[in-house]
């Protein structure tokens, strides 16, 4: 049985912010996810669609389109479900009717807002973090108009959680600059710190009460040159119904993703070369579903 893991508490609310840059910064280098408390967010907004009814997978026939469905038939590989809020402003998402699910829609586009200000401020400490100006991402152009992303998860709980080849979620890394994310309780999460060690060691990551769990992602590794970890993690079979609310903050487009300054010098030069987000999330989605 892998070891639960003690991952670094973060107050959002806290008022030394150099204090709370310099824990960020130690949690990224060392474990690259952390807990993030008094972020502002409601847990009865939070519980009002995410926890006990899992409403928002019952949705009319035509918006099925929009739900991706990853058990196979051989009963290998992913299990979960999701289904995806892309940025408001797109007004590309289909929402499920009124009558069908009440003021469904409105809760879900206050819950995408109030994440959206929880990215923006954590995004600030961050650049703290790096030796940054704490608008530097707003300068960057990088949350002019960002590709977030809401997905709402759902682990079926009648899956054979002996079979190594069944996964709630198979072993990834978000794209991303960071991802939120909000679960029921029910256990399942595991990262793996060195992705690149065999046999790799995984290490249970328990929820907490109130709190997000805050993961780096690749855009940001790579920003950092491999300063901050961008950590591989899946989710074993629940043995139950499991479900999560992921909000998955990416840049603009056109956001350019380069190594900062401060994260490179002449004895460390930059790792990877310059790619706007747009053409890495394109390279990478190519790569990791074989497009």
């Amino acid at each position: 049985m892998p070891d639960a893991l003690q991952l670094p508490v973060v107050d959002l609310c806290s008022p030394d912010r150099f204090s709370t840059a310099d824990s960020i910064r130690q949690a990224c280098i060392d474990h690259g996810f952390f807990y993030l408390v008094n972020h502002g967010v409601d847990e009865e907004l939070q519980s009002y669609f995410a926890f006990p009814i899992p409403s928002w997978f019952r949705v009319k026939r035509d918006l099925r389109a929009q739900i991706d469905h990853f058990r196979l038939l051989d009963k290998t590989g992913d299990s979960r479900e999701g289904f995806y809020i892309g940025p408001l402003a797109d007004d590309l998402n289909q929402w499920p009717l009124e009558e069908d699910l009440p003021s469904w829609r409105s809760t879900m586009e206050t819950y995408f807002q109030k994440l959206q200000s929880v990215g923006t401020k954590l995004l600030s400490l961050i650049a703290l973090s790096l030796i940054l100006d704490e608008d530097f991402f707003e300068k960057l152009g990088a949350l002019n108009d960002p590709s977030a992303i809401i997905g709402l998860l759902h682990y079926p709980g009648d899956l054979d959680s002996s079979s190594e080849d069944i996964h709630g979620a198979s072993a990834h890394s978000d794209f991303g600059m960071i991802t939120l994310l909000a679960t029921d309780g029910v256990p399942g999460l595991q990262i793996c710190r060195e992705k690149n060690e065999k046999p790799q060691v995984w290490e249970d990551v328990p929820s907490m009460s109130g709190a997000f769990i805050v993961n780096i992602g690749d855009v940001m590794e790579r920003w950092t040159n491999c300063l901050f970890r961008s950590t591989v993690h899946k989710v074993l079979p629940p043995g139950q119904e499991r479900y999560s609310v992921a909000f998955f903050a990416n840049p603009n487009k056109d956001c350019l993703i380069e190594c900062f300054e401060s994260c490179c010098s002449e004895s460390c030069p930059p790792r990877f070369p310059p790619i706007k987000y747009l053409d890495y999330m394109q390279e990478r989605l190519r790569v990791s579903f074989d497009l």
